[in-house]
Order: structure tokens, then C-alpha cells, then sequence
């Protein structure tokens, strides 16, 4: 067989460790692989290296490193390409067809798509084309519902968890209030495990409304307790009762919205309710990069190679999914079907909360 494989949406920690047990795992079985460079440009930019031959030799070493040497975007849909108009304007063209063909131009038999809701969303729409395509799900938000976890998610909150840890002896120093912000879309996994981890006071997530006011007693509990300062954490799509979101882009021209701000507004708004010196951080992006964690790196090729192994079983049309403590394979409808959000009855919940953590609510 003749396999292609793609990485879209953003980047992950474990990406480059999903394309060496591909490109390994078919090797060992005779079959050439092809990286399509940068979700799906490569297949239609006109770029004769838009696809490239990937060998064991192209992929030494690289298990460990963060990114991908493949490229990626999150804006690589091809049944919305954007196109400029003569008149200035842009609209959004279909070029689904042009991907296919591509793909059947180069002699290619088989997709390996390696990405989250959003780009397997469109695997799964051009399997319904008639391209055989097997995926494997990646996000740090960890919001694919089909799957136990995500690779990237570990070394995210492993970031995190350290950043917050670090956070503890300035706001100590300071006698302040730390608000810090991370990823997560609408699902508050990173922040739930990272502010556990990190020992945080107070823990916001999309899943449970907050009430400022209880924000604000616990703040003003912990100076109370002689403490002198509070760790706050919350996630980016973190809303108050009755309220919305914080978003920089509420209406892209294309995908989702884009969350950000509501740790400065909470900082804000504690430091005026409260009378305490508050400081907001956004982490960002420091949660995708660097070195995945031996969890991700161990999962990433656990998936990559399962791929494989389904695409020699000629399944087609689903997605690698963990299921501790087997890999199997879940439709790719199914897979995208709902998004994964933290059960607000669950243990991780529960434990945070018998420790003292406040949800503010």
C-alpha cells in the first residue's frame, strides 16, 4: 500500500511521535507513506513538495520533539477555502475535489488524518467521498468524547501544573492574587487537573457557572487564614451564572469562536470587589509546545501504529480510540458526535472540592 498521512487544527505534543510509528509500522509491512504537508495544502497548493516521501531515516529522532515536521493549520479547510473576489471581497469555495483528486493522482491507496473535532470533522466528511481514511485523535482540550484521552493533553497539563506551581512563591512573596488562564475551548479538563495538581484555591470551567461573589469569599478566606494570597485558575471558557464568554473573535469568518480575556477580567473584577492586589497570566500557547511527556509520547505511538495495523485490516472510515486499557477503532461519525466535557459528579470534581477547592459556585 501507498499511505498518506496528515496533521491538522493545532499542534500538539505527540505529533511527530504518531508519524514515526506510521511510517515504521508500514515500513516493516513493505508499504511506502507520503506526509501531506500542512493539513491539506500540500494537495492542492500546486507545490510539487506540498507531499513527501517519509522513510525510517526522515523520522529518526524525532519521537521526542514537539510540533510537527509536517506542518499544520487550523484554517485548512478545503470545503471552505477562502478566495478573493475582483472586487476585494472573499468568499469560501468548495475544494474537496481537488483533494481527492490529488490524492488519487500521486497513487495514493489510504489517509491516516491525525488531528481533533475539527479536522477529523472533515475526515469524516471525505470518507462520505469515498476516501479511505482512518484517524487519530489529538487536542490538548482532550474533548474528543470517543476517546478515554487525547494524546497532548498530559504535557499540557503537566505545563501547567509547573507554571502554577511557580506562581505560588511571587503571589506568596507579594501577598497577592494569581489569576491565571489556560486552554480548553468549552471543556475544562486542563484546567481541572492542572489547578488540582497545582494546588489552586480556586478553579473555574465551563461546565460550572461561577458566582463572583464566591470567587471572592474564598480569595478573602484565604487572607483570613493568614495565607496572604490566593491561586485562581481558570479555564478559557470559563462563564459566570447567567452570563457568556470572554471572546477575542466572537464571529470568525471561519471556524469557532475565539476565547481569551477572561483572565484579565477576573483579575479585574476580584482586585475591585476585594481590595487585593491581583495579577492576571495567560499561558497560551506554552501549553502546545515543547517535549510531549512519556504518557503522550507512549500513547501517540500506541495510536499511530494501531492505525496502521486498521488500515492492513481494511477498516475504513473510523478512528484509534483508547479504551484502557485496549486501542480500538470507533466510527469517525461517532467519534465527532459530541464534544467531551468534565463531569460535574465525577471523582476529579469530588476530590478537588473535599480538598477545599472552590468552583465558584
Amino acid at each position: 500500500m501507498r499511505i498518506a498521512i496528515n496533521t491538522g487544527g493545532g499542534d500538539a505534543p505527540g505529533l511527530n511521535a504518531v508519524i514515526r510509528a506510521v511510517v515504521l509500522s508500514a515500513d516493516n509491512r513493505g508499504w511506502e507513506v507520503f506526509g501531506i504537508e500542512s493539513g491539506y495544502d500540500g494537495l492542492y497548493s500546486g507545490d510539487p513538495d506540498g507531499v513527501v516521501r517519509l522513510t525510517p531515516g526522515s523520522v529518526r529522532g524525532i519521537t521526542h520533539l514537539g510540533g510537527t515536521i509536517l506542518g499544520t493549520t487550523n484554517r485548512g479547510n478545503p470545503f471552505k477555502v477562502p478566495r478573493t473576489l475582483p472586487d476585494g471581497t472573499t468568499e469560501t469555495v468548495d475544494r474537496s475535489g481537488d483533494v481527492l483528486a490529488g490524492f488519487h493522482k500521486r497513487g495514493l491507496d489510504a489517509l491516516i488524518a491525525v488531528g481533533g473535532d475539527g479536522s477529523l470533522r472533515i475526515a469524516a466528511e471525505l470518507a462520505k467521498q469515498g476516501l479511505k481514511v482512518i484517524g487519530v485523535p489529538k487536542t490538548i482540550d482532550n474533548d474528543l468524547a470517543a476517546t478515554s484521552v487525547t494524546f497532548g493533553f498530559h504535557t499540557a497539563v503537566q505545563t501547567a501544573a509547573e507554571a502554577i506551581g511557580r506562581l505560588h512563591s511571587t503571589a506568596e512573596s507579594h501577598r497577592r492574587v494569581m489569576v491565571v488562564e489556560l486552554m480548553g475551548r468549552d471543556a475544562g479538563w486542563i484546567a481541572l487537573f492542572a489547578g488540582l495538581a497545582g494546588t489552586a484555591d480556586v478553579i473555574l470551567i465551563p461546565e460550572i457557572p461561577y458566582d463572583l461573589d464566591k470567587i471572592c469569599e474564598k480569595v478573602e478566606s484565604r487572607y483570613d487564614d493568614d495565607d496572604g494570597f490566593a491561586i485562581v485558575v481558570t479555564a478559557e471558557g470559563a462563564r459566570p451564572v447567567g452570563g457568556s464568554g470572554t471572546y477575542v473573535e466572537e464571529h470568525p469568518r471561519e471556524g469557532m469562536p475565539r476565547y481569551g480575556g477572561v483572565g484579565e477580567r477576573l483579575a479585574e473584577e476580584i482586585e475591585q470587589r476585594t481590595g487585593r492586589e491581583t495579577r492576571s497570566l495567560v499561558l497560551g500557547h506554552l501549553q502546545r509546545g515543547g517535549a510531549p511527556v512519556a504518557y503522550d509520547r507512549i500513547l501517540a505511538l500506541r495510536f499511530g501504529a494501531a492505525a496502521v495495523e486498521l488500515a492492513a485490516q481494511g477498516h475504513f472510515g473510523c478512528m484509534v480510540a483508547l479504551d484502557p486499557p485496549h486501542i480500538h477503532a470507533v466510527p469517525l461519525d461517532e467519534a465527532v458526535a459530541r464534544t467531551r466535557r468534565v463531569p460535574t459528579d465525577g471523582d476529579v470534581v469530588s476530590t478537588a472540592r473535599a480538598l477545599g477547592v472552590s468552583f465558584g459556585d
